[in-house]
């Protein structure tokens, strides 16, 4: 260590810490990222789509909202704000000027993630080559538009800050909480939501309709007729044991999400799912 007792030196040594440091951040914030489907939301739906770049439709009964470009682009993309306005979107569900963001970017799950995982999604996504394609504008009915009326429905529907661990659950069950809950944010699709666009929280995860497309339960009542072997196979291949394949949403959640987490992520959201009441579907 004679090297070190050179300020120079010193400095470099420390300076490349700190880089290995952001970039390790980075590779985990990219397993952040599949683990909570920005991918999907935020990728126009055609063939070679740059991804993070936005366009993603995202049709509602309040209009059609577009998933915006997340890449560093200083205009086009969030490549303006400080790691502060990412937090606040995440946390607060509000924009770096203060004016809310609307639900249909599910941060009533993500504000649940813990400040480790943000901060490295965050890296990650600082790292994607900016791109310029300009977000494009939501489509929503007059009143829809105004977003001060989002603060009304987060009064009734919203409750910030990071999931707690509870003490009485194992580690594995809390994991898969975690991911369930708040990186995968399965309950924005999987359960019912009431004329305000509230989820009905009696019913999490008792499956949900989305326009023309039935979102099946996924508590007890559905997953006890499959093993977990069955049940992993459908989240690595989006194929069932009996040859059928999963819907194309479900498919590129499975493409881009389930099938890229680790054996021991799967398992714990198995055993989590497993846990919950089993919900009779919806109208039973």
């Amino acid at each position: 260590m004679a090297l070190l007792r050179s300020p120079a030196a010193a400095g470099l040594f420390i300076l490349l810490l700190a880089f290995g440091a952001a970039a390790q951040d980075a590779k985990r914030g990219e397993y952040v990222s599949k683990a909570a489907g920005c991918l999907g939301c935020h990728t126009e739906e055609k063939k070679d789509a740059t991804p993070y770049a936005g366009g993603r439709a995202l049709k509602t009964p309040f209009g059609t909202f577009f998933g915006p470009n997340i890449t560093p682009h200083r205009e086009a993309g969030i490549g303006a704000w400080s790691e502060a306005d990412f937090l606040r979107a995440m946390r607060e569900g509000r924009r770096p000027d203060g004016a809310n963001l609307f639900p249909a970017f599910p941060y009533p799950s993500f504000t649940r993630m813990n400040d480790a995982d943000l901060k490295d999604l965050w890296a990650y996504l600082r790292s994607l080559p900016a791109n310029a394609t300009p977000s494009k504008p939501h489509e929503l009915g007059f009143f829809y538009r105004w977003r001060f009326l989002v603060s009304i429905w987060k009064w009734f529907f919203f409750t910030p800050g990071p999931m707690v661990a509870d003490a009485a659950k194992s580690a594995v069950l809390n994991r898969g909480a975690y991911l369930v809950q708040a990186m995968g944010h399965c309950g924005e699709c999987h359960t019912p939501r009431n004329f305000l666009g509230g989820p009905k929280e009696s019913r999490f995860l008792g499956g949900a309709k989305l326009g023309e497309t039935a979102v099946p339960n996924i508590t007890p009542t559905r997953l006890k007729k499959v093993s977990d072997a069955e049940l992993k196979e459908l989240l690595r291949t989006a194929t069932t044991s009996d040859g059928d394949v999963l819907a194309e949403s479900m498919s590129e959640v499975v493409r881009n999400t389930t099938s890229q987490l680790t054996e021991q992520d799967l398992d714990a959201m198995l055993a989590y799912l497993r846990s919950l009441p089993a919900l009779p579907d919806e109208g039973k």
